[in-house]
């Protein structure tokens, strides 16, 4: 642990290191569902809803915040990871959280180091393999130095910025019907309930929903005192992830209403194409790199941060824990190739794993020894969080039953 996550520990420090810690827990969850899925869902969705993909995004921010205000506010007033919650509510169900989490983070981070390489193949024009193997060594760097934490904090604000101005550039570029997004986002032509599990699932599902949370928790932000700054980071979180996802909805549907054709073999990389030319082509190799090597980071950091606690050798190690797991998906890639039924099938269990994580962790909020003797859940939340258990629960499992027999067609 660095000084200033001590010193966060401890109640000491300035304010400016508390907020610095809190964008960074808000820019890791946000940079960590930002990775290649993110840019080729959102393209494909656009593609097929047009206007009326305003609404789905609006529903799923809904969703987004609700889910993430109660995990991160249950996370920050016990003090307890997500996995040591899970075993309070039911003996057992931490571990097989841990595994759902663990096994989902692994795949999705061999997607996550293959999106890097072809990041870095626009960019510099490298082979996806050998981009892949640069990226993976900038990802490990980070946990090789000292101060590993607030070198993390530091890589997803940029990056998250970085993304955020090339986006909205792109965006004002195509010149969309703005009006018309507006209209279709809360009265849409057509409404896709797997298009909104998808993007539930992918910016909150798996591994995602603990990440800001768990890194407040490594930084020693918790506690009753505390609430109200894990709940605005936490919205402010999902906000980045909103404002990333309007920016490139609005940039595809401005190409899509201009007649134009996108390559369905690269949907996100043609857009930017058709937007900008070659220097379009190249700003979307920044963005991919840029968030894929920061979903790595997140994928790895939080998937880790559920086993750590499990011994007491991988608590002492997990930074090297962390460089492992990156070693692994990297290998995996670059030996075998990206394994796509597997990545997808993964894609699905992230909706299943939000419900059950959700529900763990609302059970939870009513339970003193998770809780402690003092703190009462406000009904507000509680609520709209049951809800979203149940429909994503629902949504998750029509979804899977209709989408998972085409993997093996």
């Amino acid at each position: 642990m660095n000084k200033q996550d001590q010193l966060q520990q401890t109640g000491g420090g300035n304010p400016k290191v508390s907020k610095s810690v809190l964008a960074g827990a808000a820019f890791l969850m946000a940079t960590s569902s930002i990775g290649p899925g993110f840019l080729t869902q959102t393209t494909v969705f656009t593609q097929q809803l047009a206007a009326s993909f305003g609404f789905v995004i609006l529903i799923s921010l809904i969703l987004d915040v609700f889910a993430q205000v109660n995990v991160w506010r249950i996370i920050g007033v016990s003090g307890l990871r997500g996995q040591e919650i899970a075993n309070l509510v039911f003996p057992g169900l931490g571990f097989v959280l841990s595994i759902f989490i663990v096994f989902g983070g692994l795949a999705f981070n061999i997607g996550n180091v293959a999106g890097a390489g072809l990041g870095l193949n626009a960019m510099l024009g490298l082979s996806p393999v050998t981009g892949s193997i640069i990226s993976a060594i900038c990802a490990i760097l980070i946990f090789v130095i000292k101060e590993a934490g607030k070198a993390m904090d530091k890589v997803t604000q940029i990056a998250g910025g970085t993304m955020m101005l090339l986006m909205l550039y792109v965006a004002i570029s195509t010149t969309p019907p703005v009006g018309e997004a507006i209209a279709r986002t809360f009265a849409p032509s057509e409404i896709s309930l797997f298009a909104i599990v998808t993007l539930v699932g992918g910016t909150v599902g798996g591994y995602i929903t603990f990440a800001g949370g768990h890194r407040l928790l490594d930084a020693g932000i918790k506690g009753p005192e505390n609430l109200s700054a894990i709940t605005k980071s936490s919205v402010f979180g999902v906000g980045v992830t909103g404002i990333l996802r309007v920016a490139l909805f609005l940039a595809v549907f401005g190409v899509v209403a201009q007649g134009l054709t996108i390559d369905p073999d690269n949907p996100p990389a043609s857009v930017f194409y058709l937007a900008a030319g070659n220097i379009g082509y190249k700003m979307f190799g920044v963005i991919m790199w840029a968030a894929a090597i920061t979903s790595v980071v997140g994928a790895a950091y939080t998937s880790v941060s559920f086993i750590k606690t499990f011994h007491p050798l991988i608590e002492k190690y997990h930074n090297y824990v962390i460089i492992l797991f990156i070693v692994i998906s990297s290998t995996v890639f670059a030996f075998i190739g990206q394994p796509v039924n597997v990545l997808i099938f993964a894609g699905a269990l992230n909706a299943l794993i939000l419900p059950l994580a959700l529900g763990t962790i609302l059970i939870g909020a009513y339970k003193k020894e998770v809780v402690g003797p003092t703190y009462k859940q406000p009904i507000w939340l509680t609520i709209p969080g049951a809800i979203v258990v149940i429909s994503m629960g629902y949504l998750a499992i029509v979804t899977l039953i209709e989408q998972v027999p085409l993997l093996f067609k």
